[in-house]
């Protein structure tokens, strides 16, 4: 039995050895040290709205189904029957009153709890079933973000999110006072490790370059505002692998400068939205259709991307599956939520300027870090001018890597078995 890698021989504060992105052995580590002991995102709270709903989806890759059960308590268990290991639900969603094993006929219900064995007399009174109910995970939720963990020791999860806390709370402001609700999604899978993916969202530097087609398909207006890497944005270290990067601060809340001119490419919209509504709440439904001026990176698979969810879940070492969901108003303006989802499929859809060109980068980096040995990643962008904070944390310019190190500095306490720097 060959010994595990040592974590530490991958990476430097300031670069990484491409390997970090292709070794098996240290791929099979992330897979126990961080996805089976960290927070993991599973769904938003609209998912499962009512008792009965679920979602089925992964931990790490552990196949999980997400219930509210009777009482509105939600459950994370193993999509795995507790007989013969037949997965117990293969919809993508839906809502259920049970979840009945489709070999032997085994049924739970939506805690997980083992109601029914039919035949049961086979056993002879040797089937206890209150000690083989679907294994549940340990749950959590904030702001509507729910998490689940194998971890049931680690810290509670508004202590794990810390900074980041704030950021989540501007973030779903999009709702415009309505709750945020998802309206759809999309999933791709691209040739590359997942870590890649992890780095790309705080990576303001990239944006005028790979992007450069979406900018040529928009308006002059928009243009201006998405050209800021020379701008007064900054990327910050939260802490536990967080980071937020803020590429247009006049939008990082939504419920300031409401008396901001609306931009032309919402003019008509902003007519529309007059007939039904007062101006003031107008004016804060189109600043929430255009999203927000920040993404927010939460280690290690979510991230809040200024007016979408985007989740990473790692297929194996070289393979990464991603989700982009839609996220609207939930009682909000029809109209306003058609908007959103046209602005969505511009960018982050299969057809869009911004999805198929992220992606080929990926794929270019995989591929690319398979060229000779020992040739170093380089993170170090901002290095030399990232200052640290009256709250400890770091903070760089908007192009920095201030993103990509915090996440790599909870990787490598979390690999090494210790606590994030």
């Amino acid at each position: 039995m060959t010994n595990p890698p040592d974590p530490g021989t991958f990476l430097a504060p300031d670069r990484a050895d491409g390997s970090i992105y292709s070794d098996p052995a240290l791929y099979r580590m992330e897979m126990e040290r961080i996805f089976m002991h960290h927070w993991i995102w599973v769904a938003h709270y609209s998912d499962i709205p009512e008792p009965g709903d679920f979602v089925t989806t992964f931990v790490g890759s552990h196949p999980v189904i997400v219930s509210r059960d009777r009482k509105g308590a939600v459950h994370v268990m193993l999509n795995r029957c507790r007989h013969r290991a037949a997965t117990v639900c293969e919809r993508a969603k839906g809502r259920a009153a049970s979840f009945v094993c489709p070999y032997h006929g085994w049924a739970y219900g939506l805690d997980g709890a083992l109601r029914g064995v039919p035949y049961a007399e086979g056993y002879d009174g040797q089937l206890d079933k209150a000690a083989l109910p679907l294994v549940n995970l340990r749950v959590a939720e904030y702001a509507g973000l729910i998490f689940a963990t194998f971890d049931h020791g680690i810290a509670p999860l508004d202590e794990w999110l810390g900074a980041a806390r704030p950021w989540i709370g501007l973030f779903m402001k999009q709702g415009a006072g309505w709750p945020v609700k998802t309206m759809g999604e999309h999933r791709f899978t691209f040739s590359g490790n997942w870590k890649i993916q992890l780095e790309n969202t705080t990576d303001a530097y990239h944006f005028p370059i790979v992007h450069k087609s979406f900018l040529d398909s928009v308006d002059a207006e928009t243009q201006d505002t998405f050209d800021f890497v020379k701008g007064d944005g900054f990327v910050k270290d939260l802490g536990n692998g967080h980071s937020v990067m803020v590429m247009i601060p006049e939008l990082v809340d939504l419920d300031a400068n409401l008396d901001a001119p609306i931009p032309e490419r919402f003019s008509e919209l902003a007519e529309m939205l007059s007939q039904d509504y007062p101006p003031e709440q107008v004016r804060r439904i189109v600043r929430a259709v255009g999203g927000t001026g920040f993404n927010l990176n939460l280690f290690p698979n979510l991230a809040c991307s200024m007016a979408f969810f985007r989740v990473l879940r790692p297929l194996d070492v070289t393979r990464t599956e991603i989700r982009h969901i839609a996220i609207g108003m939930d009682g909000g303006p029809d109209i306003a939520n058609r908007m959103r989802l046209r602005l969505h499929e511009h960018f982050q859809g299969p057809m869009g300027f911004g999805t198929p060109d992220d992606s080929e980068a990926w794929d270019r980096v995989q591929r690319g870090s398979h060229a000779g040995r020992g040739i170093a990643v380089l993170l170090n962008r901002g290095l030399g001018h990232e200052t640290r904070g009256a709250d400890g944390h770091l903070r760089s310019d908007v192009s920095a890597e201030t993103g990509m190190r915090a996440a790599y500095r909870q990787w490598l306490a979390t690999m090494s078995g210790g606590d994030a720097a």
